[in-house]
């Protein structure tokens, strides 16, 4: 990231705006509400998290959620938003695994997507976060089929030993190549 230049809101905004991910209203909006730091530098962490400001990406919280029970569901309808609401989620729910989450209990994350069963093994270490590959998984099957788009994992400078998000961002392949040589991200 070092030969990308000073990252802020407002920079974000104008980029995202410039290939066409949100349109100037959206742009504006999010800036009016950040006002008071749109200036402010940016982590690449804080930079990849203002993406989903924008309305162009969703993050898998790290923390603590309420419940695996009822998040994923929460999750995957604020992804199908994010993509256009064009591919209904039904039945979101958790099957459990033998055992207890000791040591991990593989479970699976199950819904349907436009009435078809989508099962995804998920391992959980307590009910209240999420296993953030299955997660990033699900959301990944929320981008319309006929949409040039696709969810792309964010990858951002790290801190050793520090919790982060996961971050999924819906972007063509021509999107997310000028994402990565505006903002430095690269996508896995």
């Amino acid at each position: 990231m070092s030969n990308i230049s000073s990252i802020t809101y407002a920079r974000i905004g104008a980029i995202l705006h410039e290939i066409g991910m949100v349109p100037k209203e959206k742009m504006r909006s999010v800036l009016e509400d950040a006002a008071d730091y749109a200036g402010d530098e940016l982590d690449h962490y804080g930079a990849a998290s203002a993406l989903e400001d924008f309305g162009v990406a969703v993050s898998v919280h790290a923390d603590d959620i309420d419940s695996i029970y009822g998040d994923y569901g929460s999750l995957l309808a604020e992804a199908a938003e994010v993509a256009g609401g064009k591919v209904t989620l039904t039945n979101v729910r958790i099957v459990e695994g033998e055992g207890d989450f000791e040591g991990g209990r593989f479970d699976l994350l199950e819904f349907e997507r436009n009435g078809r069963l989508v099962s995804i093994r998920a391992e959980h270490f307590a009910d209240d976060y999420y296993d953030h590959e299955a997660a990033c998984e699900a959301i990944a099957e929320t981008a319309p089929d006929d949409d040039p788009r696709s969810w792309r994992y964010v990858d951002f400078e790290r801190k050793p030993s520090a919790g982060y998000d996961s971050i999924m961002v819906l972007a063509t392949p021509e999107q997310a190549e000028a994402l990565h040589k505006h903002l430095g991200f690269t996508f896995l």
